[in-house]
């Protein structure tokens, strides 16, 4: 049977122009390229779920405009469930994103009708509950991050909480999370700490919860659990070209790896969960944009193959 996920989310029309350089506060920087792409951290990782092979619903909300149109045409032709998409009196999320030419990003996101997310409906409920695994992430309110989490966890459905964008978290939140994935920025955030050293985060969230997946951009990914269990696994060598959505191509991969291994991840399956997240993020990274750059499960698996050999 295909692992189902279902992501709790929220979805975005990303407005992105290409530039040699980054602006720093202040500085106008000339551009040489505009495109408009659908976006948003949970509509990115659902797309994700639902290429690399999951059977996948998504819960969140659009506005009932040109942009809210296309967010919902994007995802149900990637092969997701929108029964959960709601349409609300409100415009619909966007994200301005500036990418240089070293494929480096930064991001403005106005919510729009992503904030309205603040209370499931019993059919979104239902749909957790009915999941191997829940993919969350922070870019809609709290309470419908707690109320699906909660959901989940008294359904014994795995919680996967992807801490971006960054904030301090409620132990009631912390506490119905099974695996939690951040990059370093994200870990201190929630850990609570100013430095930078992979092994310190590690430890200082192992304490939060019992289950943590650092994500370390080219340098692959790292994983630590409440069992002593620590360990790092390499990213494929590739030519970046755009990084916008690479981590949400890992978090989408992950959640996949985790539902088809029945939501469990020890220190026995993490290995070959990494590896076949940090080349489903490798293959994103190696395409423009962001829901048009998340790969399907043959050029993961290909780039999987040509980095680590054969699948365990």
């Amino acid at each position: 049977m295909t692992a189902r996920v279902v992501v709790v989310g929220s979805a975005n029309l990303d407005l992105v122009v290409t530039a040699p350089q980054l602006p720093r506060p202040g500085e106008t920087v000339l551009g040489d390229g505009f495109r408009t792409v659908p976006g948003g951290k949970g509509a990115n990782q659902a797309v994700a779920a639902a290429r690399a092979g999951a059977d996948c619903a998504f819960v969140g909300a659009v506005g009932a405009d040109d942009f809210g149109a296309q967010l919902r045409d994007n995802l149900t032709a990637a092969g997701v469930d929108v029964g959960g998409l709601r349409t609300v009196d409100a415009p619909s999320g966007v994200a301005l994103i500036a990418v240089d030419h070293a494929a480096e990003n930064c991001i403005v996101v106005a919510p729009g009708a992503n904030a309205t997310l603040t209370d499931l409906h019993p059919a979104d409920r239902a749909a957790v509950g009915a999941g191997d695994v829940l993919l969350l992430q922070l870019e809609v309110p709290l309470a419908a991050v707690t109320q699906a989490a909660d959901r989940a966890r008294a359904d014994a459905t795995t919680v996967v909480l992807n801490a971006a964008p960054a904030r301090p978290l409620p132990v009631e939140l912390l506490d119905l999370v099974d695996v939690l994935v951040v990059n370093e920025h994200e870990a201190a955030v929630v850990a609570g700490l100013f430095i930078d050293e992979p092994a310190a985060l590690l430890d200082a969230l192992v304490a939060l919860v019992p289950r943590v997946v650092l994500t370390l951009g080219a340098r692959g990914a790292a994983y630590a659990d409440r069992n002593g269990t620590r360990l790092q696994v390499p990213a494929p060598a590739i030519e970046a070209v755009d990084t916008t959505a690479a981590g949400d191509a890992f978090t989408g991969a992950l959640a996949v790896a985790l539902a088809e291994r029945g939501g469990t991840l020890t220190a026995a399956t993490a290995p070959a969960v990494l590896r076949w997240a940090c080349a489903a993020g490798a293959a994103c990274a190696q395409r423009p944009g962001a829901s048009p750059a998340l790969p399907d499960r043959a050029a993961i698996d290909t780039l999987h193959a040509a980095t680590y050999g054969a699948e365990e």
